[in-house]
């Protein structure tokens, strides 16, 4: 079992070998002793309702979204922000780029339940059509839930440390008026950023509430 430090240090290698800048003085994650990971059925629905979400803002109407929610039994997994965008209320193009981007959040979910065997590098993003027939193969939220089989608390620490120090690469560059580091894709990195957070209860924060403090 790695310490946080340990943890630390073998991202900023990764770092330093990729060509990303590192900031020494960024604190570690928390011990796994500290850091509890969420259940595989709660990060089964997150993972559902974000599939959903991204699908609508890909396109797919809304007849065929209501669809899809009564027969995974969603409606009530959706977070606030969720239930309001899949409101009949016209989608504004905001939010529409807002959501379509959950499709990273979802892949993230995907590897931590067993489903995607890597994250990989993330400089460009997810395999979309790949990511939505892992769902629908399912054919229902029980068979999804049991088709999971959850990574451990280390490898999932172990990438929550990593795309931390990825985070902050990219807001440094950004406000440095600099390229991207190593091909890094701002937008793959805040949502793996985003889910990763989420998987690990950062600050006891529900799904709309999610920080990623750099």
């Amino acid at each position: 079992m790695p310490s946080a430090v340990e943890r630390k240090r073998r991202s900023e290698e990764i770092c330093s070998r990729e060509g990303i800048p590192v900031n020494p003085h960024l604190p570690v994650v928390e011990e796994e002793s500290n850091s509890k990971i969420r259940t595989v059925e709660e990060i089964a629905w997150r993972a559902m309702c974000l599939c959903l979400v991204s699908m609508r803002a890909e396109g797919m109407e809304l007849d065929q979204v209501r669809a899809v929610e009564r027969d995974f039994n969603l409606r009530d997994k959706l977070s606030p922000n969720e239930l309001a965008f899949l409101s009949d209320n016209p989608m504004s193009d905001r939010d529409r780029v807002n959501f379509g981007w959950r499709y990273e959040s979802y892949w993230v979910l995907l590897w931590a339940l067993g489903y995607v065997s890597e994250l990989g590098h993330p400089d460009k993003v997810c395999d979309v059509e790949r990511a939505v027939t892992i769902l629908f193969e399912s054919k229902n939220p029980s068979k999804f839930i049991e088709g999971a089989s959850l990574r451990t608390q280390s490898e999932i620490l172990d990438e929550v440390d990593l795309i931390y120090r990825y985070d902050w690469a990219c807001v440094d560059s950004r406000l440095a008026g600099k390229p991207m580091p190593a091909g890094l894709h701002p937008g793959v990195v805040y949502e793996r950023h985003y889910a990763l957070n989420w998987l690990v209860g950062y600050c006891d924060q529900e799904w709309d509430e999610i920080s990623t403090d750099t």
